[in-house]
């Protein structure tokens, strides 16, 4: 009877222990489902929309058409303009760098007679900074040493102006004029550009091709010309590719600030910074070509220094 009871008891047991268990598992599966139903339903997960881009009509680069009829071609383009349409952190950052020096260049641009569009092409260079390419470029138009000293750039442990915005661009200009005229086409001077007149020169004549967009270039010029035309395109009408950027939030041009006139040597720029009441940094964000610590100028050579006011 003792033995019957007990087995009993363990039955009733299992059976009460199984029951609490189901309840339980029951709860959470329940809590799960209606956990996922909930945030489905809301479209909280990914707040975006994703769109292709419109291709079905005429593009351009400095008054070039883009051959739009060719699949190679607007392939390329497409990918382009993707690659930059949802690379969100650094087309947003172009977009208020280009209100900053946008002004500048597109003054000199139109001053040397060199299409607007060309202003794209320091976009594709530098993103609109003073950068260094692991080549040994430099500055806004990513000039090398040699060819921007052959074209008027100082270049020294202390003065280096291919971070000079204004001295730059104008050297830029002189060289993708001179481009033009041996390619006979802006693309085609772009692509020289970024891989250098000689070897262009080379790859047309063993292709024996004339045009950019027949030519089966290297990975990076390949696809350099349709970066600039993705730039062009969304940094001329940002809300289209949906940047919505208040006037506010926009870089503000550098151009505020007196000019001083520097013929000897400095031995130190930061007690010339404290003697017009800027700050060493300051000096420097106006004057980024000056990059030493002093200037040794025994020649006697005449500098603009820009003071912010």
């Amino acid at each position: 009877m003792v033995k019957s009871i007990s087995a009993y008891v363990l039955v009733l047991a299992a059976v009460l222990t199984f029951a609490i268990f189901s309840s339980y598992t029951g709860e959470d599966n329940s809590s799960k489902q209606n956990n996922a139903t909930t945030s489905k339903g809301t479209g909280e997960s990914l707040p975006q929309v994703i769109k292709p881009m419109d291709l079905n009509r005429a593009f351009s680069f400095a008054g070039e058409a883009l051959p739009m009829d060719n699949f190679d071609v607007k392939e390329r383009l497409d990918m382009e303009l993707m690659r930059n349409s949802y690379y969100h952190s650094k087309t947003i950052v172009n977009i208020k760098r280009a209100n900053r020096f946008f002004p500048v260049i597109e003054r000199i641009l139109a001053e040397e007679g060199v299409p607007d569009d060309l202003k794209y092409l320091a976009v594709a260079e530098s993103d609109l900074s003073n950068a260094t390419s692991p080549a040994g470029a430099k500055g806004v138009w990513q000039f090398m040493k040699k060819t921007g000293q052959s074209y008027g750039l100082q270049v020294s442990k202390e003065i280096d102006e291919r971070y000079h915005l204004e001295k730059s661009t104008r050297a830029a200009c002189k060289y993708l004029k001179k481009l033009k005229a041996r390619f006979g086409s802006w693309t085609l001077a772009a692509a020289a550009y970024n891989m250098g007149g000689t070897r262009l020169n080379k790859e047309k004549s063993s292709q024996r091709e004339s045009n950019y967009f027949d030519l089966n270039l290297n990975r990076e010029t390949s696809k350099y010309v349709f970066r600039i035309v993705a730039l062009k395109e969304i940094l001329s009408r940002p809300n289209d590719f949906g940047f919505y950027i208040a006037d506010s939030e926009l870089y503000p041009p550098l151009d505020n600030y007196n000019s001083v006139e520097v013929n000897t040597s400095i031995a130190n720029w930061g007690d010339f910074a404290k003697k017009y009441n800027v700050s060493y940094r300051m000096l420097k964000v106006y004057n980024p070509w000056l990059t030493a610590g002093k200037l040794t100028n025994n020649a006697g050579k005449s500098y603009t220094i820009h003071i912010p006011k």
